[in-house]
């Protein structure tokens, strides 16, 4: 029993008394023995330890993530409301066992058991767990990816009492991973280059892109100064970008020239932007390089109709002057001079056509091909005497039969029509004696074609500067149908000699 005594310093504190009967053989008490113990400073201790319980709860009741507390059975004796509002309910005190949250699943979606929550887990092995990832179940049926961090309570003696365990909710990293992967498979999988270096210019990563229109592997390249990849005159350009990017500027798309690994050029269009870390402190350059060959190519193609088209504008009134001086020369009166252009102004036409077999109103002229010969004397009539038989007039003309077809008859069309143009203004037609002589034969599949000139001005050599007509010409014969072209500028006239193979034109041989 407990009462209050005086002790020696005449000052009330509680005793606890302790009384012991001694009894004699009979069992009659004879005499008591008693003792008085003060136990204020154990009532002083106690109260100090639920003064810190209350402390702790407070404690962990103001703490911003989900807190909870259970006993060796794993009941919950303790939530905070950060713990309430992960689980979306309010869970029972002395009845809710092992966790806060409704249920629990495995990062992979399986149902969790219960034996194996992380709680079950710490107090079963008696050991903390750091990190245990999972996700808990709201009673409305979202669910929350969370790393919980239980851990076995003891007390002074040593013995196990109970866990506490932490819950924190994973949401946004879980986000920002799933953007994060996102991102990165975009990159993996965009056909453009896009590659980082670090502001010493060293390649720091490398995506499927960069390999493919550059030609190294990330192995080859990562950790390597990416100035293997630029040519040698633009060391300085590479110099002008870094200062820019240490100075934050972002480098709007520009074209550019780059090398692959085989030591070819590639023309690309070019993105620079800084890279910054989580301090915003720019670290490197994200660069992204998109492939513009086939742009480049356009453009150059598009140049050279646009040169065409001048050049042909430039040269119909020349042709037109020439064909009315051909046709002055024998005509014997005004009538039979302008029937005589009007013929050939007619035949200038119809070999127009030929050069624009792509038109939808040609669909006729498309649907058959036609003999090399016929091409010829088509592209050629207005410059030949209307009747005149083509082997005595300024043409003579001989082959195989071979047919062309497709798109191969307005390259070769433009092809010869070129050659007659130029032998018109500068070659054999210039004068009233000059021929032209084709020959053409079929041998190990190629079209193997000799146009020689003669009777025209004598020739000098090769001139000093390729006209737009021979430029046309060799890129037609050597890029459209992958052959070839040689000159010999003899002094009685030019010969030209190409090489076209016949599966290039569309063309079938016959019999001769």
């Amino acid at each position: 029993m407990v009462f209050p005594l005086k002790g020696a310093d005449d000052a009330f504190r509680p005793f606890l008394t302790r009384i012991v009967p001694f009894r004699d053989a009979e069992g009659r008490i004879v005499r008591w023995f008693g003792t008085n113990t003060d136990i204020s400073g154990e009532r002083e201790t106690g109260a100090q330890l639920r003064e810190s319980e209350r402390k702790l709860q407070d404690l962990l009741a103001a703490l911003p993530v989900a807190v909870y507390t259970t006993d060796t059975q794993g009941r919950i004796t303790f939530y905070n409301q950060a713990a309430a509002d992960f689980a979306g309910r309010e869970p029972k005190i002395g009845s809710d066992e092992w966790c806060v949250a409704s249920a629990l699943y495995w990062p992979d979606g399986r149902p969790m058991p219960r034996e194996e929550y992380p709680v079950a887990v710490a107090l079963k092995q008696g050991r903390p767990l750091h990190g245990e990832e999972g996700i808990a179940e709201r009673p409305d049926g979202s669910r929350i990816p969370f790393l919980a961090y239980p851990k076995p309570v003891r007390d002074e003696t040593g013995a196990l009492t109970g866990a506490i365990d932490t819950l924190v909710d994973i949401t946004e990293r879980k986000r920002a991973e799933r953007i994060s992967q996102q991102l990165v498979s975009i990159i993996e999988c965009s056909q453009d280059a896009i590659v980082s270096t670090d502001l010493k210019g060293i390649v720091t990563s490398w995506n499927r892109g960069a390999e493919e229109l550059f030609g190294y592997t990330d192995r080859e390249i990562l950790g390597k100064p990416s100035a293997a990849l630029l040519p040698p005159d633009r060391l300085d350009e590479e110099r002008g970008i870094t200062g820019q990017i240490k100075r934050g500027q972002h480098i709007d798309p520009y074209e550019t020239i780059r090398l692959r690994k085989d030591g070819s050029e590639v023309a690309v269009s070019l993105t620079v932007s800084p890279l910054e870390n989580a301090e915003g402190r720019i670290v490197g350059a994200s660069k992204i390089a998109r492939d513009i060959t086939v742009h480049k190519r356009a453009e150059e193609q598009q140049k050279l109709l646009l040169r065409e088209m001048n050049h042909r504008i430039k040269n119909l009134f020349a042709v037109a002057a020439g064909l009315v001086s051909w046709s002055a020369r024998s005509a014997a009166t005004p009538a039979d001079m302008a029937a005589s252009v009007r013929d050939r102004l007619a035949a200038l036409a119809r070999a127009h056509d030929l050069t624009c077999r792509d038109d939808p109103d040609a669909e006729e002229l498309n649907r058959n091909p036609i003999t090399l010969d016929a091409l010829i004397q088509t592209v050629f009539s207005p410059y030949l005497d209307p009747g005149s038989p083509g082997d005595q007039g300024s043409l003579v003309a001989a082959g195989p039969q071979v047919f062309i077809g497709g798109s191969a008859v307005t390259s070769f069309a433009l092809i010869l029509h070129e050659f007659a143009t130029n032998a018109a203004k500068y070659g054999a037609w210039t004068s009233p004696t000059g021929s032209i002589r084709i020959h053409w034969t079929t041998e190990q599949d190629d079209l193997q074609l000799v146009w020689r000139e003669y009777g025209g001005p004598r020739v000098t050599g090769p001139p000093e500067k390729e006209g737009f007509g021979s430029i046309l010409a060799r890129r037609t014969i050597t890029g459209t149908f992958a052959g070839k072209v040689e000159y010999d500028w003899e002094p009685a006239g030019v010969t030209t000699r190409f090489w076209i193979p016949l599966d290039q034109l569309g063309a079938v041989q016959t019999e001769t």
